[in-house]
């Protein structure tokens, strides 16, 4: 009870400056606006129906971003001082964690509502109990890559530069090397050995297996192992950093 209250007392922390910039809101809801170009991949290649690839990809590839923005914010709270009061209080360090990438889940779930609503009528066919599942697939694998992003942040303190240019260095091949967008299939050998050992495309694959109703596929189990053990290591560091300080 002690570590749910924490995380809510973070998750409210966190959100409360968003929900009062609605300018800001409105323009993170729009983004999905600008995956609707889905239709002109048709006749591409694509094992299945464009939209069935091409709409969990695209969550996926916000789960991404998600977690390392909300690491930013740590990076920035970290330069300012801000952060220190919170490391002075009683609140439970995994709680730390968990609440802010929360928030950025919470913005994602969002996006994907609007995102699936809008995909719906284009052809779009998802499966209710899938996407639940996937959802909350993406949710542990969000918790742990946030977790790995804060102790990115805090290493990268007071400067940063070690933020920046990590994040670009891995951020973008994973994306990239991943099929998240586009199948792989066609892609040279050395290509699609990349992809097999990226954990990001695992989770891909599960994603387009849930969504689309295959719930016992062999992808769902593997892109499950993926994300928990991620969330694990990712809060078992992130626990540690924080519990030595800042």
């Amino acid at each position: 009870m002690h570590f749910l209250r924490d995380t809510a007392t973070v998750f409210v922390r966190e959100i409360t400056p968003t929900l009062r910039a609605p300018a800001g809101i409105a323009f993170t809801m729009t983004q999905p606006l600008l995956f609707l170009f889905g239709p002109l991949l048709a006749g591409t290649g694509f094992p299945t129906s464009p939209w069935q690839w091409f709409v969990p990809g695209v969550l996926v590839m916000m789960c991404l971003f998600g977690p390392m923005m909300a690491g930013y914010t740590l990076l920035v709270e970290l330069i300012g001082g801000s952060m220190e009061r919170m490391l002075v209080t009683p609140i439970n360090r995994s709680a730390m964690l968990v609440g802010r990438t929360l928030k950025e889940f919470a913005m994602l779930l969002v996006q994907a509502v609007l995102l699936v609503a809008l995909a719906v009528p284009l052809g779009f066919r998802p499966h209710p109990v899938g996407v639940l599942a996937g959802l909350a697939l993406l949710l542990v694998f969000g918790i742990g890559l946030g977790a790995l992003s804060f102790v990115l942040a805090i290493a990268s303190a007071p400067g940063g530069e070690l933020f920046y240019m990590v994040t670009q260095l891995v951020l973008f091949p994973l994306l990239l090397l991943s099929g998240v967008l586009l199948p792989m299939d066609f892609g040279p050998g050395w290509l699609r050995a990349i992809a097999a050992v990226n954990p990001v495309s695992h989770l891909a694959d599960a994603e387009r297996a849930l969504f689309g109703g295959n719930l016992t596929d062999p992808s769902v189990f593997t892109g499950t192992a993926v994300a928990v053990a991620l969330a694990a290591l990712g809060l078992a560091w992130g626990t540690r950093a924080m519990k030595r300080g800042v």
